[in-house]
């Protein structure tokens, strides 16, 4: 069932909409002084936008202090080999290490080759991930959010670059994830797990893309390979 978020960000219609694990802007002219005031409630089918002061979730499961492992190379840095070029991502363990080890888990079974970024928003972001290359798709399990508001990574907020989780709500992460084309002030409703430290313009040439209906691109964007590396 297709389930729609509505984000209506203070003084601008923006629309960040969410189609199963999907992410969508359809409107985006500038950037709202105060965007720390929307809250997304579901009412049998419907989504409706109330504007109340957002407080992000916490999975309440991470305790404060993380033991260090010291007694083997830790695997965090993800290459993305694409029709486009290769994007290299550093992955925050210790900010969000659940959806860090679900993604170094997919892509050591091979889960992501071969996959699409089957949504591309200029100056916004580029997302991949479905299975299915519609944005309906995903891994077959769900897992909770990492919404710590005192890490680093939830500190900085989306700036351009910043690899976070695509939902269709709280709690459904799966494979979907998304990159940042631009710094945003998006809700505090997505996992961010990592960012990219090469590859940057091979990100910015997929955010050119022409794109048709559903912001999928006209011509695939491949992820040929995902692997994981120190």
């Amino acid at each position: 069932m297709h389930k729609n978020i509505f984000i209506n960000l203070v003084g601008v219609l923006v629309l960040v909409a969410v189609l199963g694990s999907g992410l969508y802007l359809y409107d985006k002219t500038s950037i709202p002084d105060s965007p720390d005031k929307v809250s997304v409630s579901s009412t049998g089918g419907s989504l409706s936008v109330t504007q109340i002061p957002l407080q992000p979730v916490s999975d309440g499961e991470r305790s404060k202090t993380e033991p260090i492992i010291n007694q083997k190379k830790v695997m965090n840095k993800v290459n993305i080999d694409t029709n486009f070029g290769k994007i290299v991502l550093e992955l925050y363990e210790k900010d969000a290490p659940k959806a860090v080890e679900n993604f170094k888990t997919l892509a050591g079974k091979g889960f992501y080759d071969n996959l699409i970024f089957h949504r591309v928003i200029p100056g916004f972001m580029i997302q991949g991930g479905d299975p299915q290359g519609s944005g309906m798709g995903g891994p077959g399990y769900k897992f909770v959010d990492e919404l710590d508001p005192n890490t680093p990574s939830a500190k900085a907020g989306y700036k351009k670059g910043v690899l976070a989780m695509a939902n269709s709500g709280p709690n459904t992460n799966g494979s979907q994830f998304f990159i940042m084309l631009e710094s945003y002030p998006l809700p505090h409703n997505y996992t961010i797990f990592g960012r990219v430290i090469s590859g940057q313009e091979v990100v910015d040439k997929i955010g050119k893309v022409q794109t048709g209906a559903n912001d999928r691109p006209v011509t695939p964007v491949v992820m040929k390979s995902v692997t994981v590396s120190e």
